[in-house]
């Protein structure tokens, strides 16, 4: 009996082990299951921990995602072959004047607080209650705002190679201001064709927590006739504005793309509430108003690359071949800001190893700027009519260490990258001065050259837009670092809601005196 009731225990030992280890084989199932299923939506990825990684498409099942396409032109076709022109929607129907609050705001506000609420104390581990996930509605405006236009740009951009009167080719000045078009051709994409899932297109207002504007105001500017491009642009201000979910809100939680600084200027003082897709915030006051721009509300996104992308073959057979020192192509004469051209042009005029020459951006200035980008150590990056300039990110693509020289320049995605590691920065009083930069970039430790050039071919995928989005391309980061905007725009969009009249009234950003950027 004492061996049965020792063979007894052993067993029954034996079989609590078993069901133990059974119980934590299925709980590391699920686990894994859980975080197969939700992890890419409801977590935020450090940007730390995967520079290193890969561009990679998404491959298995029915339907593979296409490889991306980073030419503007061939998405463009493309895009326009596959996506039917809608009749266009007329929108939520607004209200009629006089009414406050209107019934049609009131109802979506309740509809939102819902919606919301249900968030907040809702299950925690739902991928939609997390703040890493913006949730987009897109307005379906008419065509005359969307496709007609797209269309318009297809059907004669072999016809606009014309210059500018600041000598600047129509087609590519389009082209590299179509952040419109990248960010509003993704969001309308199929699910099934999309990447990105820190961004999610949802179909009831309720839901959203940003509103997108789709007008493409850079091809309108540049390709509709004056008096009828600002008539559209009247007719866009009042569609928008009519909408309940900007009336409930005064705009504050929309995007409206107004990334070339010419483009929606006739009416974009009445939406300066809005969240604005600039290159820059323009402290010359010229094209950007001081008070309609600021770094807490806007978001600033790159250029469109005017030169193809430097992969890792082409930077390592370009890097035996790197022998200019100093390289710039483009227009020596500008305003404003870009003054300091001309004067940098003197200032280094004969200096040995540099090249700074005069070209536009057509096909011909394309590829001799591309071929002396992959020839230098270090790439000019001066000020334009504003602050930035589409050279910077040609440099950057080309793996040529950018030297900036424009004091008042804000960069994009700078709350997630550190230009830094990648560009030097150099005074505009210093760099005028005869010999300072050519003796300034001589003394650059060849170590440092190495660290930055291997840092560029990092980056250097941050700054391209394509078609699917891809992780760590511009449209990522774009919503990564709106994302980030969120709760403040609901801040000032609930204060707004509840401030009763003659309440004091506090300083906000809407009051400062310009867009200079102040580093105490």
């Amino acid at each position: 009996m004492a061996g049965t009731g020792k063979h007894f225990a052993v067993a029954r030992s034996t079989s609590s082990v078993v069901a133990f280890l059974s119980l934590l084989a299925l709980f590391s199932a699920f686990l894994l299951f859980y975080y197969v299923r939700y992890s890419s939506s409801s977590r935020c990825l450090l940007i730390s921990d995967s520079l290193d990684a890969p561009l990679h498409l998404s491959k298995g099942g029915p339907d593979p995602i296409p490889p991306a396409e980073y030419s503007f032109l061939a998405s463009l076709e493309k895009f326009l072959a596959t996506r039917a022109t809608p009749s266009g929607s007329p929108g939520v129907a607004a209200a009629s004047e006089g009414d406050a609050p209107s019934a049609a705001v009131k109802a979506l506000d309740d509809s939102i607080w819902k919606e919301e609420a249900e968030r907040l104390y809702g299950e925690p581990m739902d991928p939609w209650s997390s703040p890493s996930v913006v949730r987009v509605y897109v307005y379906e405006m008419p065509p005359k705002f969307t496709y007609d236009l797209l269309w318009l740009f297809r059907n004669t951009y072999r016809e606009t190679w014309n210059l500018t009167s600041n000598g600047s080719p129509v087609h590519r000045l389009i082209e590299q201001h179509s952040v419109d078009y990248w960010i509003w051709a993704d969001l309308i994409a199929p699910e099934s064709e999309r990447l990105l899932k820190n961004v999610i297109r949802v179909h009831r207002q309720e839901e959203a927590d940003l509103f997108y504007i789709p007008i493409f105001t850079t091809i309108s500017y540049f390709l509709v006739e004056r008096q009828q491009c600002k008539a559209l642009y009247r007719e866009a201000l009042k569609w928008v504005t009519d909408q309940p979910a900007w009336r409930r809100s005064g705009g504050r939680d929309h995007i409206l793309p107004v990334h070339h600084p010419w483009s929606f200027k006739s009416v974009r003082r009445f939406m300066k509430k809005a969240i604005w897709l600039l290159p820059d915030m323009d402290s010359t006051g010229n094209w950007y108003k001081p008070g309609d721009v600021w770094l807490e509300k806007d978001l600033i996104l790159p250029y469109v690359p005017n030169v193809d992308f430097c992969d890792a073959q082409c930077l390592h057979d370009s890097q035996s071949k790197r022998s200019t020192l100093l390289f710039f192509r483009g227009r020596l004469k500008r305003n404003a800001g870009g003054k300091i051209r001309s004067k940098l042009a003197a200032a280094l005029h004969n200096s040995e190893n540099v090249v700074m020459v005069e070209g536009s951006a057509g096909e011909t200035g394309k590829a001799t700027a591309q071929a002396g980008m992959r020839k230098s150590l270090f790439c000019l990056s001066p000020a334009g009519d504003t602050p930035s300039s589409a050279r910077l990110f040609d440099a950057i693509v080309s793996g040529c260490i950018p030297v900036i020289v424009s004091d008042e320049l804000e960069l994009p995605f700078e709350g997630i990258l550190d230009y830094r590691k990648i560009a030097l920065f150099v005074s505009s009083n210093d760099a005028v001065q005869p010999g300072w930069l050519v003796n300034f970039l001589m003394n650059v430790d060849s170590k440092q050259i190495i660290e930055m050039q291997n840092n560029l071919a990092k980056y250097s995928r941050h700054f391209l837009f394509s078609s699917p989005a891809q992780p760590l391309g511009a449209e990522d980061l774009a919503w990564r670092m709106i994302a980030g905007k969120l709760v403040n725009i609901k801040l000032h969009m609930r204060r707004s809601q509840r401030v009763v009249e003659g309440s004091r009234n506090l300083c906000t950003c809407e009051c400062r005196t310009g867009n200079i950027t102040r580093v105490p």
